[in-house]
């Protein structure tokens, strides 16, 4: 889709030579930023700004891991910026007042982002491009956070895809995506007086208790560590990934999911990176890029079912599943779930794994998830809300869209009735107790629970639950009512 840009004769309030705000969002990153590049190339000074909105209605407030990342990554950019001659402008509010005075008080001849995908998003983007058209401000929307926006797949029957491997084929068979750009060498600034928040007054970070120590030793927000995880990844682990991707004890994994989901690095600069790295490789690597460039896929498709199923969080895709008879929530297994103490140990490892790290292998995600919605029949939103708040790579598309699929609900879903034994997944995945012994170190001692529930009856009485609506009639999906509802920001 073309660069959304657009002019109107300038009022009083704004003028064609006034500077242009750059509105950092998702895309906390200088290399392939189209928003800062179009700004660039406008040739005025620039203003660099970000606005933390918790007050718009519908936007989610973040989740405890996700603003401590955040709190490190605006950091760096700030740096970032800095070191080529711009700061970055800290504001706090509903965005669509403090972008209108942000542009006000310096006179903004225009205004730039890289796009949102969720509605209550893409509802404020577009107020405040109506609102600063009005005023005479040029306003630009750019494709900086997928490969592919969400209007451009459409199956033969023009409707979005519901399952993924069509999904993906559709992606792949078309032109690649674009080149990344590069970084810029200097971002002239704006001289002008333009108050700014200071980052620590936001209390994004943990202080009573401080409970980030973990965090602080697993990670290293910002575009330059991004940057180096991807090369790590590539150089060290992409010949072994195919194979050793779903074993929790192996450093397998690319580790690129927090910095994807605040925008440190582009999928364009992954997916260029990946593509040239498997253009030099052989053997294992080949296929193992192949496969890397599938999961890049499957975060795409996830992007994709939100922008055409806004309410991904709350109401279940397959629309049957509302039928489902969840029993009166139990709040002892939530908290031994939550706490790593359900006294199963693959379970208990990622539980535990996720408290201090933020972060949890894939394939342990699947089974922690499995086994609250199937052995504890605990609702799947209860899993995305602890997720939400505990995870550093949280965003509103990959975690409840993951989430509707272990369950049985979402789109492209594993069957109901695939329920992951973590017994069986840990003698298959971590046959030598690697990782459960990293993460849980009273395990084969008196002091490690014992099991708050039989995996068999769980597992029957799951699927005697799942009869009461296996049968029902299929409503029409959140997604294909969604359709039409393509407001771009």
């Amino acid at each position: 889709m073309p660069e959304l840009r657009t002019a109107r004769p300038a009022s009083p309030a704004a003028s064609a030579d006034g500077p242009s705000v750059v509105w950092f969002r998702d895309d906390l990153r200088l290399g392939d930023n189209p928003a800062l590049r179009a700004a660039i190339e406008r040739g005025r000074p620039i203003v660099a700004a970000y606005v933390l909105d918790e007050e718009s209605p519908g936007v989610r407030p973040l989740g405890g891991a996700v603003r401590w990342w955040l709190h490190g990554s605006l950091a760096s950019l700030a740096d970032s910026l800095e070191r080529l001659g711009a700061t970055l402008t800290l504001r706090r509010g509903p965005a669509e007042a403090v972008i209108a005075d942000l542009a006000a008080s310096v006179g903004a001849g225009a205004v730039f982002w890289n796009r949102r995908y969720g509605a209550a998003e893409r509802e404020v983007d577009s107020r405040i491009k109506a609102a600063l058209r009005a005023d005479g401000i040029e306003t630009g929307s750019f494709a900086g956070s997928l490969l592919f926006e969400p209007w451009t797949i459409r199956t033969g029957q023009d409707r979005p895809y519901s399952v993924f491997t069509p999904f993906w084929r559709a992606c792949t068979t078309g032109p690649p995506p674009r080149m990344p750009h590069s970084a810029p060498e200097a971002v002239p600034p704006w001289v002008g007086d333009v108050p700014s928040d200071r980052l620590g007054d936001w209390a994004l970070q943990p202080t009573q208790p401080d409970w980030a120590a973990g965090l602080d030793e697993t990670w290293r927000p910002g575009e330059a560590s991004a940057h180096d995880t991807l090369r790590a990844f590539l150089h060290d682990s992409l010949d072994e990934y195919a194979d050793a991707r779903d074993i929790p004890a192996r450093a397998a994994t690319s580790r690129l999911a927090p910095h994807l989901r605040w925008g440190e690095i582009s999928p364009f600069q992954v997916w260029r990176a990946t593509d040239a790295a498997q253009a030099r490789a052989t053997g294992p690597a080949t296929a193992s890029a192949t496969r890397f460039l599938t999961e890049l896929g499957w975060r795409e498709f996830c992007y994709h079912t939100l922008f055409h199923a806004p309410e991904l969080a709350t109401v279940n895709i397959r629309r049957e599943f509302d039928a489902f008879p969840w029993p009166p929530p139990d709040d002892r297994a939530l908290r031994a779930w939550q706490q790593g103490r359900t006294g199963y140990p693959l379970v208990d490892a990622g539980m535990r794994e996720l408290w201090r790290t933020g972060s949890m292998h894939n394939r342990v995600r699947m089974v922690v998830a499995s086994f609250l919605t199937k052995n504890l029949l605990i609702d799947w939103r209860e899993g995305e809300r602890w997720f939400w708040d505990t995870l550093v790579d949280a965003d509103p598309a990959s975690n409840p869209f993951n989430w509707q699929w272990v369950a049985g609900s979402g789109a492209d879903a594993a069957p109901y009735f695939r329920v992951f034994n973590p017994q069986l997944q840990a003698a298959r995945f971590d046959p030598n107790g690697e990782y459960i012994r990293a993460n849980v170190p009273e395990w084969g001692t008196d002091a490690y629970p014992a099991p708050i529930v039989d995996l068999g009856e769980t597992r029957r009485a799951a699927l005697a639950a799942y009869e009461h609506v296996k049968n029902t009639k299929s409503a029409p999906t959140a997604a294909a009512a969604r359709v039409g509802a393509n407001e771009r920001g």
